[in-house]
């Protein structure tokens, strides 16, 4: 039982680290992943100039995002020390609400959408070499600098006024630059190179950055008649989107964990060596010849030099009986039994302790030679002496 514990110990031992490796990148390797995409809600204000009707006017109102989406894809390389850079294209989504215009509630309607890229710099952290934790997860961390467009289509209607009624909205693309923060962990799949990651993502676009701002109309209507003005413009403040992704990476040249060093076998000791002796016996005899008495004489000098735990002493007969039927089988039984007593008295008359030898008669049931019903085989008329 304890041999088989550390048997099974030194296996588990020996398998862990191929089990747990975590992959380590070098060389190129490709990223794409999606998920849900959260934009805090921002400022937009409104800039109309003076004109007939009025001074110059702004107006300041918050404009929510409802659940979005998003999307991206990479291509990097690894250094194989846990720094890696990658280009990143991304695409996010997400759907407007809120009110809007002239420090009233009418309600906002729209979607908005950023596309482009970023430049990324990585870094995977090893938890064997940091904490000596063998498991196949890599946490990172990262950031990134780039440029997005952003695309704003918005509506909102505002109250009547007699018989006008009024709508302002405010669309187009502009683009800026945008920084974003990473961070996640990759979870290897088993499949060389192939790893899950589960991220989140902090993209940033400043509004001082963006190229222009976005064109806003005031469009009045009523008795018939309508007016377009397209003389005014909206700005954002910082825009945060907050991305919570899937995805897939895969590693090209990863290579292979190195083999796990060998562990040290652990067998069962080997059993000690059996020494036995013949010992033959005339027919229908169990007293000792001279020859019997030398061989047993050698046994137990054996049992003195050799680590020995017991001594078996073993009598047979051969099929032949001084008493034929089944009255034969009895008797030769017997006969063996008396042959194995009269090689243990020898043994204890050469020195060995009576404690250390086990004898035992089995008469004709264990021939040395085969041979037919009766017959007188001088090899299996014998005792065995076998120190173990």
């Amino acid at each position: 039982m304890r041999l088989r514990t550390m048997l099974l110990a030194t296996t588990l031992m020996a398998a862990a680290p191929a089990i747990a490796s975590a992959t380590t990148i070098t060389g190129p390797y490709v990223d794409i992943g999606g998920g849900y995409d959260l934009t805090q809600t921002q400022t937009f204000k409104d800039k109309y100039p003076a004109d007939q009707y009025g001074p110059a006017q702004s107006y300041g109102y918050k404009v929510g995002h409802k659940n979005g989406w998003t999307g991206y894809g990479s291509f990097g390389w690894g250094f194989g020390n846990g720094l890696r850079a990658e280009i990143e294209g991304t695409y996010l989504r997400s759907n407007l609400g809120g009110t809007a215009g002239f420090g009233s509630n009418d309600p906002l309607h729209g979607k908005d959408s950023s596309y482009g890229g970023f430049v990324n710099v990585l870094y995977d952290f090893d938890l064997k070499k940091l904490f000596n934790i063998d498991v196949p997860v890599t946490p990172f961390l990262g950031a990134g600098a780039g440029y997005l467009w952003t695309e704003e289509h918005a509506h909102y209607s505002n109250a009547s006024y007699g018989g006008w009624t009024s709508s302002n909205g405010f669309s187009g693309t502009r683009g800026g630059f945008a920084y974003q923060a990473i961070v996640g962990a990759a979870f290897d799949t088993g499949v060389p190179g192939l790893q899950v990651t589960a991220q989140y993502r902090m993209i940033g676009q400043p509004g001082s950055f963006r190229n222009g701002q976005f064109p806003s109309y005031y469009n009045i209507s009523g008795y018939g008649q309508s007016y377009y003005y397209p003389n005014s413009d909206t700005s954002s403040d910082h825009r945060f989107n907050h991305l919570f992704m899937i995805g897939l990476r895969y590693a090209f040249n990863t290579a292979p964990p190195p083999p796990p060093p060998a562990a040290p076998v652990v067998t069962a000791p080997a059993p000690l060596p059996s020494r036995s002796y013949l010992v033959f016996f005339d027919w229908d005899q169990s007293a000792l010849t001279a020859r019997a008495r030398q061989i047993v004489a050698e046994a137990a000098q054996a049992s003195t030099h050799v680590q020995t735990t017991r001594i078996e002493v073993n009598g047979y007969t051969d099929n032949s009986a001084a008493h034929p039927g089944p009255r034969g089988e009895k008797y030769n039984l017997g006969l063996s039994l008396r042959r194995a007593e009269s090689v243990k008295a020898e043994l204890i008359h050469d020195g060995v302790p009576a404690a250390a030898i086990d004898i035992h008669g089995y008469g004709e049931t264990r021939p040395l030679v085969p041979t037919g019903p009766n017959t007188r085989e001088p090899q299996n008329r014998r005792v065995e002496i076998i120190l173990r």
